[in-house]
């Protein structure tokens, strides 16, 4: 009788790491902006030369990157762009609000944010709108934040359940970024306390020196998101109450018409 042939399967950990590593590819690329040599590259992924080029080789036979000249290095192609284009137009929730994001935006000539609770642990941003002023809050989607140094985060915070919030001050970890942070549980569950009453949460220097925000909650679809406004402390706090209204008034509209 002839034996069946063996099929072996990559282990899920060299699976992950692959799958990371390619992230890892995309993220240099974003910071680097430049075209990178294959010796370039596994440097700073701190990898070996082989696993690197065979990794290139795939993005490449792929249409992810190409070779600009011979050994003058790699770069990405509009491929990626693209996917991420067409991926974030169809994203559910973001499709049917980002019109009156793009209002809050340019009625208020500061960022906004709009985030979500990641495993109760973090604030992580769903999509970033920088303001066109030439000095503004800058970050990205993807970004995760402490909960207790975030406006989003108290917003969000403040949606949970009592065990839900105890649960989550359980392993909060408090980090102090500064001296304006609130580092402790009373102090913090005082200041979600006082937000709920004046109707906006916010971050005056707690996280980032000099940067401001100002956060409100929404719920879409079931769930509970928070948008922002953030952009220079002074800027935020000279606007705020008008700010504050702006925000309330958008995400009223939000719950209603999303």
């Amino acid at each position: 009788m002839t034996d069946k042939p063996i099929t072996r399967q990559a282990p899920k950990e060299t699976n992950v790491k692959t799958a990371l590593r390619v992230i890892e590819i995309i993220e240099i690329y974003a910071k680097e902006c430049r075209p990178l040599a294959l010796s370039e590259l596994a440097k700073l992924l701190n990898a070996p030369m082989s696993s690197c080029l065979a990794l290139i080789r795939t993005l490449v036979s792929l249409g992810y990157l190409y070779e600009t000249n011979r050994r003058a290095g790699y770069y990405p192609t509009g491929r990626l762009l693209a996917m991420a284009q067409k991926i974030s137009a169809a994203d559910p929730i973001l499709e049917r609000i980002y019109p009156s994001l793009e209002e809050l935006r340019n009625i208020t000539n500061e960022t906004v944010v709009i985030g979500k609770l990641h495993n109760n642990q973090k604030v992580l941003y769903l999509e970033v709108l920088p303001s066109a002023n030439p000095i503004h809050y800058v970050a990205m989607a993807g970004e995760q934040k402490e909960i207790n140094a975030n406006s989003l985060g108290k917003a969000l915070f403040s949606t949970l359940g009592n065990d839900e919030k105890e649960e989550v001050l359980s392993h909060l970890p408090f980090h102090a970024f500064n001296t304006k942070t609130i580092a402790g549980k009373v102090a913090f569950l005082a200041d979600i306390e006082q937000s709920l009453q004046r109707g906006w949460f916010g971050n005056f220097g707690e996280s980032i020196p000099d940067v401001g925000a100002l956060a409100w909650p929404v719920k879409l679809s079931g769930s509970y998101y928070a948008i922002s406004i953030a952009g220079p402390l002074y800027r935020i706090q000279a606007n705020l109450e008008d700010f504050a209204q702006k925000l309330r008034v958008i995400s009223t509209f939000i719950e209603k018409s999303a």
